[in-house]
């Protein structure tokens, strides 16, 4: 006995061992913070030596990323890097690939690129589209990084390329995120050609490309945060426990799923999302509603209210039925297009408005309700009834519905290889059409009317 009770506890110690419970703060624990990536991709093309104000702009953006790299270099979770193109080969040899990677991604590399910087001598072309291809290949493959390209030039793709194209094209496979466009000098082609690669900046004067690479900066690594007010009918924000998707409206993938969320004082939650990416906000209601290309303002809190008001439909079952389970088909009022699939018994919301069911019974069941805010509306039917067919024929036949005027409805076809059935129907007039597989003629078809009553059974027999 004490050897057993001995087995027994150790038994139970070793099951309560294995078992991980987790604590409520390791449940709603925050996911690990993303490290971003930030490159430079600088113009050192021959125009850059142009003089600007007191200076010329390639010492002008020598000095400004020099002073940008040390505020940079204590940063937590921050690699910069650098690539430069135009610097390698004269203007007049047009080349069109002279880009390269200067200084590779690191943590605290603000005195190598620094010290490349003073090395290097503008004097070629302008090969942007080019360059950015490259770029593709500088940032490591990491799922958990945020890859942002700020792009400083004085000039125009000047090789042919397409750089609105290629951008677009390499924020859709995710290789890097909005990139930045600091024009420099004051060209009216800039705002044209680099509007649509990304966010844009024009840099007419020394003062200002300060102030623009410092607000980029602060817009790349300032948290973000938005609310999403979910309102009734009277615009207040009621509605929650709903389904929100910030949809990245490049790529058209995902970037967030949340379910929303209202605090015990009504208010939403606080929700931290990337300023650098473009969003369409899908509220998942039955029907879906949102906003398009959400105004982000980074490095702030921003608030979104999308009018979402709810009420019920409640399919009402009391007692199951010789169907089985019923399924009703719901569809917004005009529409061709299968908006839910809804059992009975069963309780759904949807957004307020009028809708079509219809009710998979035989015949099917089409109703027109209306949802209201905070209300249930009901739905349900009347218990069916059977038709019993016990003779076994082979034939071809057809169930019709009869109308109170007298026309008929086509409903079902019975089986070619016997007419031995029993067919649950709702209450009403019916008709039963069918000729023997071995009559020689269409004159010797057989019709029956008969009636169906809730939870009994009509037996009939054909030809007779």
């Amino acid at each position: 006995m004490t050897f057993l009770r001995s087995v027994y506890l150790w038994l139970i110690c070793f099951l309560l061992g294995s078992m991980t419970v987790l604590p409520a703060a390791a449940q709603n624990k925050a996911p690990a913070p993303k490290k971003t990536r930030l490159l430079f991709l600088l113009d050192a093309s021959g125009s850059m030596q142009a003089k600007w104000e007191t200076s010329d702009r390639w010492k002008v953006a020598q000095r400004m990323l020099a002073r940008m790299a040390d505020s940079l270099d204590s940063y937590a979770n921050l690699e910069i890097a650098l690539r430069v193109y135009g610097h390698q080969t004269p203007v007049n040899l047009k080349n069109c690939k002279d880009t390269k990677l200067e200084v590779p991604f690191a943590a605290h590399n603000a005195a190598a690129i620094k010290k490349r910087l003073q090395q290097i001598t503008p004097k070629g072309n302008t090969p942007i589209t080019y360059s950015l291809e490259q770029s593709a290949n500088d940032f490591p493959a990491d799922a958990n990084s945020r890859n942002v390209i700020v792009i400083i030039t004085d000039g125009l793709e000047s090789c042919g390329g397409d750089p609105c194209a290629t951008s677009l094209a390499l924020q859709k496979k995710r290789v890097f995120l909005k990139p930045f466009i600091i024009g420099l000098g004051d060209d009216p082609g800039y705002a044209q050609q680099f509007g649509c690669m990304g966010q844009y900046y024009n840099a007419s004067d020394i003062k200002t490309f300060q102030k623009v690479l410092d607000n980029v900066i602060s817009i790349t690594l300032k948290k973000t945060t938005v609310s999403v007010e979910l309102t009734d009918d009277a615009g207040r924000p009621v509605e929650t426990n709903v389904n929100l998707t910030f949809l990245n409206n490049v790529t058209g993938q995902p970037e967030y799923n949340f379910v929303h969320y209202l605090d015990l004082a009504g208010k939403p939650d606080v929700l931290e999302i990337d300023a650098l990416l473009s969003y369409d906000l899908v509220v998942n209601t039955l029907p879906a509603v949102g906003l398009q290309n959400l105004n982000i303002k980074p490095g702030q809190h921003n608030v979104f209210k999308v009018k979402a008001p709810q009420g019920y439909l409640y399919l009402r079952q009391d007692a199951p039925t010789s169907y089985g389970s019923v399924t009703a088909l719901i569809r917004e009022k005009g529409s061709p297009y299968i908006l839910e699939t809804q059992r009975f018994p069963s309780q759904q919301k949807y957004l307020t408005g009028t809708y079509e069911v219809e009710l998979l019974t035989l015949p099917r069941i089409r109703k027109t309700v209306t949802i209201k805010q905070g209300q249930a509306s009901e739905i349900t039917f009347a218990p069916p009834g059977a038709l019993n067919i016990t003779q076994d024929l082979k034939g071809y036949g057809s169930l019709y519905l009869v109308n109170n005027d007298g026309t008929q409805d086509w409903l079902w076809n019975l089986p070619e290889g016997s007419s031995k059935i029993s067919v649950p129907l709702q209450p009403g007039k019916y008709r039963v059409v069918y000729r023997l597989k071995s009559a020689k003629g269409s004159q010797f078809t057989d019709v029956k009317n008969f009636t169906i009553k809730s939870n009994l059974t009509t037996t009939i027999k054909l030809f007779n």
